[in-house]
Parts: structure tokens; C-alpha cells; sequence
């Protein structure tokens, strides 16, 4: 079932004369404000905001000072929209907030945007098993969810327009956005160093891990490093890629030489981190400090808040949003955006036990 979207009274309008336009009942010329604000019974603000998103989609084209906005062609719509593919990091990513929101806008757009058959994680994030599924799929651009550095490499090199959403695209000739942490988790290290934490782990995903650790994981050690913390394996411990590989790995680090500090790459790892160490009777943080890597809207439900690093979400989709916009108007874009990521001093760490 497709996730449900709570849409404005700009959209519904806009929805409503979209389907207008592509059922044939209004062609031409689109009548102007006044008419459909008495017709359809909103306001004039309203009727503004909903033209002018058809017109971005390529529905209407603006027909000057006191003349009615025109309703463009068949032909010409059809050439106004791409064919968006999204390659997701796993299947469930489909209901994830933030895939929601961008599909949702790049259809007010006018794209028409699927999901691939297969998540990168059903493909192993082997090349050429994502080679085999691209080659048969009609897209005209492509938006790929945390893909693994060979993913991305091979996706750099082709034709069609490809846009990494996060993973490991640093200094790729792709179009792509990520967050920058080290400042933050530099900021976060040190916090938990000056608590007496000298056991901190660091759990990441694999293709994060392997071949060689990414640009991030790299600093983190680093920092600990410069912290006066000897590190190795512990700090950055292999597991296997999936639910039960995860809590091995918890309960082979809690069995001998407990963390007194997890650094935790992601809200879903997270989560399930906090039932193992609820099942295993540990209290955070009294007897181990949390901090997620990213953020997540269910983190302002928690009392005390939980540490993180923060992402302004709301500069990510009108960057993904533009970039599909100059790639349907034939403009090359390959530009790399960085936003800063804060940490957010939360009441799962605390001073480390002992």
C-alpha cells in the first residue's frame, strides 16, 4: 500500500486542476483567480500557490500581464516530467519520512517516480547485480538511498543522471547531498571523553565498514585516537548485516569487556540497541551512554531527549526537488551539497560507570 500523505489546501487544489488539465476538461486557457476562487470556493492566496505549482510541473505556462495562464499541450507535458527511479538502502525505506516527502514532491511536479523491484540490501550492493536491474528499467534519472562507494562509482560513470542521496559519494562526479558530522562528532567525543568514557564503539552498517572504513567512521577513530584512546577491532567491531548478525555482535561486546559508550550510525540500530540492553538489564545511561549518528522525528517523544547529531531535513528535498528540475530542462548537475550536522547533548549519555 502506498504511504498515506496528508495533503494542504494547496495541493488538493492543485491535485483537483491537475487532473483537470490531464483528463481533457481544460485546455487552452485556465480560467483565472478570481473565477476559480468563486467557483471553487477557497482563496485567492490558495488559487496563486496551486497555478503556480502546475506551472513549475510544466502543466501551465504563464500568459503575461491580465492574460490566462495556458494549458501546454499533451506533447509538451509529456516532455516536462522525468522518469525517476529511487534505488533504496532496504525495502521498508519506501515508508521512511523522508522518502515520502520527497516522492510526493517531485510527483507535485510533475515526475513520475518509482521504486526499484530491489533495495541495494536485496542486492547485496553487488555491482552487477545493480548493473543487470538499471539496464532494464526505462528511467530517465535515478536517485540512489545510501549507496555503497562501487555503487556510486559505477553509477558516476553512466549517461543517465544519478543523484546520491547520502552513502559514500565524497569527491564522486555525481549529484549528490550528504551531512557534514565530524565537527559534531568531534564535539560529541570529547563530551564523553571529559566523562570518563575510554570503552566507545562504534556501530555502523557494512558497506560503511568495508572495503575500508568511510571518511566518517576514519575521523571518529581518529578523534579517539587524539583522545588518548587505543583503538582497533573493539572500536569498529564486523558483524553480519542483518537483525540477528547485529545483536551477536551486542552480546559478544557486553559479555567480556562491556563499551561504556555506543555510537550508533542510525535510528533503526538504535532502537533495536535499546531492547537488547533493556533485555539484558542495563539502564542507559547509568551503565551505557547512547548517541545516534542521525536524527528522527520519534527523538522529540523522548524525555530525556536522546543525544544526537541533528540534520536539517527541511533544506534536503527543495535540493533534490532542483536538481530534477535542471536535469528535465536538459542542465547538467553534478554538484555535491553539504549541510552541517549539530550535536545534541541528550540525556542518554552520561558519566561512564566506574
Amino acid at each position: 500500500m502506498k504511504p498515506f500523505l496528508p495533503l494542504s489546501t494547496v495541493d488538493q487544489l492543485a491535485a483537483y486542476l491537475r487532473m483537470e488539465i490531464l483528463d481533457g476538461r481544460a485546455n487552452g486557457g485556465m480560467p483565472g483567480v478570481l473565477r476559480l476562487k468563486r467557483e471553487l470556493g477557497v482563496g485567492s492566496k490558495t488559487v496563486v500557490a496551486a497555478l503556480e505549482l502546475l506551472k513549475r510541473e510544466g502543466l501551465l505556462e504563464a500568459g503575461g500581464k491580465r492574460r490566462r495562464n495556458r494549458v501546454m499541450s499533451q506533447r509538451a507535458q509529456k516532455r516536462s516530467g522525468l522518469n525517476i527511479h529511487v534505488l533504496l538502502y532496504e525495502k521498508l525505506d519506501a515508508h521512511n519520512e523522508l522518502i515520502v516527502r520527497l516522492v510526493s514532491e517531485l510527483e507535485h511536479r510533475g515526475h513520475r517516480v518509482f521504486h526499484a523491484p530491489k533495495s541495494l540490501s536485496e542486492l547485496k550492493f553487488d555491482v552487477a547485480r545493480v548493473t543487470r536491474m538499471v539496464e532494464k528499467s526505462d528511467a530517465d534519472a535515478w536517485i540512489v538511498q545510501a549507496g555503497s562507494r562501487p555503487v556510486l562509482e559505477w553509477f558516476s560513470t553512466r549517461e543517465v543522471p544519478t543523484f546520491a542521496l547520502f552513502g559514500r559519494q565524497s569527491k564522486l562526479p555525481i549529484a549528490s547531498l550528504a551531512t557534514v558530522k565530524s565537527p559534531a562528532m568531534s564535539q560529541a567525543l570529547r563530551k564523553l571523553a571529559d566523562l570518563g568514557h575510554h570503552r566507545m564503539v562504534l556501530l555502523v552498517r557494512e558497506e560503511r565498514r568495508k572495503p575500508v572504513p568511510g571518511l566518517l567512521e576514519t575521523r571518529i577513530l581518529k578523534e579517539m585516537a587524539n583522545l588518548g584512546i587505543k583503538t582497533g577491532p573493539y572500536n569498529l567491531p564486523d558483524w553480519e548485516d542483518h537483525a540477528e548478525g547485529f545483536h551477536r555482535c551486542l552480546q559478544a561486546l557486553f559479555r567480556h569487556t562491556p563499551p561504556t559508550a555506543l555510537l550508533i550510525s542510525e535510528p533503526d540500530l538504535f532502537f533495536s540497541a535499546q531492547q537488547f540492553l533493556l533485555q539484558q538489564g542495563f539502564v542507559v545511561p547509568r551503565d551505557v551512554s547512547l548517541l545516534c549518528l542521525q536524527d528522527h522525528p520519534s527523538f522529540e517523544w523522548f524525555h530525556p531527549q536522546v543525544a544526537h547529531v541533528f540534520n536539517d531535513t527541511k533544506r534536503w528535498i527543495p535540493r533534490v526537488s532542483q536538481w530534477a528540475e535542471n536535469i528535465a530542462k536538459g542542465k547538467e548537475d553534478r554538484r555535491e551539497t553539504l549541510f552541517p550536522g549539530t550535536f545534541v547533548e541528550g540525556g542518554t549519555i552520561g558519566p561512564a560507570k566506574g
